[in-house]
């Protein structure tokens, strides 16, 4: 055997070997914890439905005019450790943010503000509420990030404020 010879073979086997790793990703169980976005190791992947609300105008504490953000991510679960809250199941993770031009430039328009989420299931007629303090400081490159704990079944979701506000609705399957 040839030095060429032999290094053609090393070369076919390494790339052979690479291909079958990618080719052939980690297997999970349904009954295994599950991570928010794609993974084809380790954690399987969510099965997920994203939402977004309209932005919702709103007072803020003091003399200020905001604009609050939601945008989420409905999963059957367990989410795994780390994340917003291991071992979640059937919920959505929510990201609150507020303003204009978050990661680009000073936010404007925000303000610190009570934020509540409310929530119905329209097959079965379950409701819900929460609400947190969001401060003006979680813009879109920092959101707030909290997991309303829905159940499955389809669901509106409301968001609006404590102060006057527009509110905005959506609705999203849980799976």
């Amino acid at each position: 055997m040839t030095l060429r010879t032999s290094f053609a073979s090393t070369a076919a086997a390494i790339l052979a070997g690479s291909a079958l790793c990618l080719a052939v990703p980690g297997t999970a169980n349904a009954d295994d914890t599950c991570q928010l976005g794609a993974s084809n190791v380790g954690p399987r992947s969510c099965v997920m439905n994203e939402l977004r609300t309209a932005p919702v105008p709103t007072l803020g504490n003091g003399v200020c005019f905001g604009l609050v953000n939601v945008g989420g991510t409905a999963f059957d679960g367990p989410l795994n450790s780390p994340s917003v809250a291991p071992g979640a199941t059937h919920s959505i993770s929510l990201r609150i943010s507020q303003g204009l031009l978050g990661n680009m430039a000073p936010a404007l328009l925000t303000c610190d503000v009570n934020v509540i989420v409310d929530w119905r299931n329209l097959d079965n007629g379950a409701t819900g509420s929460m609400t947190h303090f969001v401060p003006a400081s979680h813009n879109s490159t920092y959101p707030f990030q909290v997991v309303a704990p829905t159940g499955p079944g389809r669901f509106q979701l409301t968001v609006r404020t404590d102060r006057p506000s527009l509110p905005a609705s959506t609705e999203i399957v849980v799976p």
